[in-house]
């Protein structure tokens, strides 16, 4: 056992974040990411039963986040059209803004299909058992 970090996060977990680089990024994907299929050439991370604020939460604690970049925080943009609510992301801005000055300004959408490329390349995914929709949520990595 460790002390002062969070129990949410695994030992593969807590590895991949120290192995993870500057500019490494990291998928914390909702149940309905096919994060298997997009993860293909990344480490796929199960944390089923978990939902993704409370990774979140638990990650930042410990993960720096890029100064070099405007949006180092990636959301899944919502598809035009589809009506769909994302009160999730309010609680994101909150636990962003507990760990960056720049609180929500941190913070991007990427289009849906984008997202996927993007996370094609991501370093890991985070397999959640989130149910909101497009709780998808993409960190990139700065330096301590």
């Amino acid at each position: 056992m460790l002390k002062n970090i969070p129990a949410i996060l695994s030992p593969e977990l807590l590895k991949t974040l120290c192995e993870m680089g500057h500019s490494d990024r990291i998928v914390i994907a909702d149940g309905n990411f096919p994060s298997e299929s997009i993860g293909k050439n990344a480490k796929v991370i199960r944390c089923d039963g978990h939902g993704v604020p409370e990774l979140l939460d638990a990650i930042l604690k410990l993960f720096p986040l890029d100064t070099y970049v405007e949006k180092p925080v990636n959301l899944m943009q919502v598809m035009p059209g589809d009506n769909a609510k994302t009160p999730i992301w309010d609680e994101y801005k909150a636990i962003v803004k507990k760990y960056d000055p720049r609180g929500e300004d941190a913070i991007g959408e990427i289009e849906r299909f984008s997202f996927y490329d993007e996370a094609k390349t991501a370093y890991a995914i985070i397999a959640t058992g989130e149910t909101a929709i497009y709780a998808n949520i993409m960190l990139q990595k700065g330096v301590v």
